[in-house]
């Protein structure tokens, strides 16, 4: 079970984040959500509100690619290049990395890694 002050204490955290960071049409945002059994990544425009890519070991094709896989830090490697390869497709090469709150350790930072080694910049 996670406790209520766990989370309010990680929107405390993202929001002293979003104060400095901002995504925009030349540098979008790249952020990360992580569930206990998913990873989810983004990439946004913050001035005109839109997501541009995104990617997530929630479907179907990215299903089918992680079968083999069974550590958490391997899944999250591998959505992080699945989302640098679509945003390479529509030309985005430099992102801003928002953690969203989280730690910068383990999976989180293997997303950053595997978005890395696809050819993002940040």
């Amino acid at each position: 079970m996670i406790k209520k002050n766990t989370v309010a204490r990680r929107i405390k955290k993202k929001e002293r984040i979003r104060k400095k960071i901002h995504g925009t049409s030349a540098l979008p945002r790249l952020t990360v959500f992580r569930s206990l059994n998913h990873a989810y990544a983004q990439i946004v425009d913050d001035t005109t509100g839109r997501t541009l890519v995104s990617a997530s070991s929630n479907t179907k094709e990215m299903r089918e690619e992680l079968k083999g896989v069974t550590k958490p830090v391997e899944m999250f490697k591998k959505v992080g290049a699945a989302v640098a390869k679509k945003a390479l497709e529509k030309n985005i090469s430099t992102v801003v990395f928002d953690r969203n709150g989280y730690l910068y350790h383990g999976r989180v930072k293997a997303l950053a890694d595997g978005a890395r080694e696809a050819g993002l910049k940040f």
